[in-house]
């Protein structure tokens, strides 16, 4: 008998940042006349400085990019239904990407949330949406609701212990910090196409370039990893069968053929061509 029953509904999510040149002006009066580029540079120094690396404080993160995979499980696997979105600076600002983030949970009965799905999601972009959200000066007491009652108390998006949400990375390091391992390895032990030589450092470059199709496919591939290692974990403690997590890969590979650009071309090729099935 499975261990747990596959939920009805899940959204997998991930996000791309870049520094906060403005609010970090902010916090450094002494940059405030620098340029963006030498805001930048002094903003990584303090910062390798302070920690020993260049990875700025969350509530420096400004959302560039976030992507979402949502899924619904009908009946029968076949039916399932899938979609794939994202939202970007390229058309819209922080503000308007985190309001269009959190409208999917505003005025839902807890009994019709989905349950949230993501790599990292709780030690990184779960607090980032909050203190971004907190800096536009948005509300979204669904999403981080924890006490509005018994369901809620026991089951919500912020414990990482709770269903609610699955933070992979936490999840399968048994909540262990020396067992926590990149989404990138991860995804090619199963045989999933990773990063395809891509990673965060780059996220500055593609937004300094305007190259917003390479940055949405780039977050779009980390949520369809973390989607298909959830399958795999699902597979593992018995919320699926083999049958019906081959059968919810094949949906997958089908969807993703019917995503292409203006000129018809698969959108996620690459990521196709990089998955060993």
């Amino acid at each position: 008998m499975p261990s747990m029953p596959f939920p009805q509904s899940l959204l997998v999510f991930d996000i791309e940042t870049v520094p906060d040149l403005e609010t970090g002006r902010r916090l450094y009066p002494n940059l405030a006349m620098l340029s963006d580029a030498d805001t930048l540079s002094a903003l990584t120094a303090i910062r390798q400085s302070e920690a020993g690396n260049d990875f700025m404080r969350p509530p420096l993160h400004k959302v560039a990019c976030l992507s979402l995979f949502w899924f619904g499980f009908t009946q029968q696997p076949n039916q399932a239904q899938m979609r794939l979105k994202s939202f970007s600076l390229a058309d819209m600002d922080e503000a308007q990407i985190l309001s269009k983030f959190f409208a999917i949970f505003a005025d839902k009965h807890p009994n019709r949330l989905p349950n949230l799905v993501s790599w990292n999601g709780s030690s990184f972009d779960i607090p980032v949406l909050m203190y971004r959200a907190m800096h536009h000066k948005l509300s979204a007491p669904e999403f981080f609701d924890e006490n509005s009652n018994r369901d809620i108390q026991y089951n919500n998006y912020l414990n990482r212990y709770h269903d609610r949400h699955t933070d992979l990375m936490d999840k399968l390091s048994l909540f262990a910090g020396h067992n926590k391992q990149p989404l990138d390895v991860m995804a090619s032990v199963c045989g999933f196409a990773g990063k395809g030589g891509m990673n965060g450092s780059q996220v500055v470059g593609l937004v300094q370039a305007g190259n917003w199709q390479q940055l949405t496919t780039y977050c779009e591939s980390d949520v369809l990893n973390t989607w298909l290692i959830y399958l795999r974990w699902q597979l593992l403690v018995g919320g699926l069968d083999a049958t019906t997590h081959q059968q919810l890969e094949q949906i997958t590979v089908n969807y993703l053929d019917t995503l292409t650009d203006a000129q018809g071309q698969r959108i996620h090729q690459a990521f196709l061509d990089g998955w060993k099935r």
